[in-house]
C-alpha cells in the first residue's frame, strides 16, 4: 500500500511523523518553524486518513509505514501513530535511529481486554456511520481526553476541527477496525529486545498515558521519559515549543557528542 505524505524541513536528520486518529499529514505543520532546521520530515497520511487508501489489516499498515523508511530514520508517532510506530520499530529496528512516542501504548496484555476494546471501537465506528463525520467530531472534541486542546486559541481549534472533519465515514471506520487498540496486538513482550533509543512524551494531566509511559520506560532498554506539567494528551499541540525543545535535546545530546572537562 502506498501512503500519501508531505515533506517539510531542511535538516540533515531524516524523520517520519505518524499522526493520531482523525489527524493527517498536516498535523505537524506547526512544528516546522521549531524543528525544520534540524529535520527533513516526511509526514504521512495513515491508512483511512487524508489521501491514503483504506487499510485492510494491522500488519498491512505496519508494512506500509516500514516501506517508507530509509535506514537511520527518526520515527515519531502520536497516540494512534505512536502505537503504529512502536510496531514498526519492533519489525524493522535496523531502519530506525531513534524513536519518539507521544501518548502511546504497547497494547493490552489480556485477550479479554483487547476484545472489549474492539467492541468499543466498533461502537465508535457505528457512531461515525450514524452521525456522520461532523457528528463524530462533535463527540470526539468533547471527550475528557482532549480537555487540553479546548484551551488552544480559537484559530488553532478551528484548524484542528477542519482537519478532523475532512475525513470520510468509510475512512475513519476502517481505521478504527484496523488500527484501533482493539486491533493492535500485544507489543509488550517485544519491548525488552528493542535496542533503539526511545523518548516517551506525555502530558502529566493525562494520567492514564503517563502511567503507561512510566511502565514502558521500565521495559525498554534505552528509554527516556518526559511529562509536561499542566498538559494533556497532545503535548505537540498544547505546548509545541517545550515539545520541540525536548525533541531537539534528545536528537542532539551534547553529552554524547562533545567531551566535557569538569572542575575538581
Amino acid at each position: 500500500m502506498k501512503l500519501h505524505s508531505i515533506t517539510w524541513g531542511r535538516g540533515e536528520t531524516k524523520a517520519v511523523f505518524l499522526h493520531g486518529f482523525a489527524g493527517s499529514s498536516r498535523s505537524f505543520d506547526h512544528l516546522e518553524p521549531l524543528l525544520g532546521d534540524l529535520l527533513t520530515a516526511t509526514c504521512v497520511d495513515l491508512p483511512g486518513h487524508g489521501a491514503s487508501p483504506l487499510p485492510s489489516s494491522w500488519d498491512e499498515v505496519v508494512d506500509s509505514v516500514a516501506a517508507l523508511l530509509d535506514e537511520r530514520t527518526v520515527l515519531f508517532g502520536y497516540s494512534q501513530g505512536a502505537r503504529v510506530a512502536l510496531a514498526v520499530a519492533q519489525k524493522v529496528p535496523q531502519k530506525i535511529e531513534r524513536l519518539v512516542l507521544e501518548s502511546g501504548a504497547a497494547g493490552f496484555r489480556r485477550r479479554r481486554d483487547r476484545l472489549l476494546r474492539r467492541r468499543s471501537d466498533e461502537g465508535l465506528a457505528e457512531l461515525i456511520r450514524s452521525r456522520g463525520v461532523d457528528g463524530f467530531v462533535d463527540h470526539w472534541e468533547r471527550l475528557p481526553l482532549f480537555a487540553g486542546l479546548r484551551a488552544l486559541p480559537a484559530v488553532e481549534q478551528e484548524a484542528l476541527r477542519q482537519r478532523r472533519a475532512s475525513h470520510t465515514v468509510e475512512g475513519l471506520s476502517s481505521a478504527l477496525r484496523t488500527m484501533g487498540q482493539g486491533a493492535q496486538p500485544d507489543l509488550w513482550p517485544g519491548l525488552q529486545g528493542l535496542r533503539v533509543p526511545t523518548l516517551l512524551i506525555t502530558g502529566a494531566a493525562d494520567e492514564k498515558y503517563t502511567r503507561i509511559a512510566r511502565r514502558m520506560t521500565v521495559d525498554l532498554p534505552l528509554a527516556w521519559r518526559v511529562s509536561f506539567r499542566g498538559v494533556g494528551h497532545a503535548p505537540h499541540l498544547e505546548c509545541p515549543a517545550l515539545y520541540a525543545a525536548e525533541v531537539r535535546a534528545f536528537l542532539t545530546p551534547r553529552w554524547l557528542a562533545e567531551p566535557q572537562e569538569l572542575a575538581p
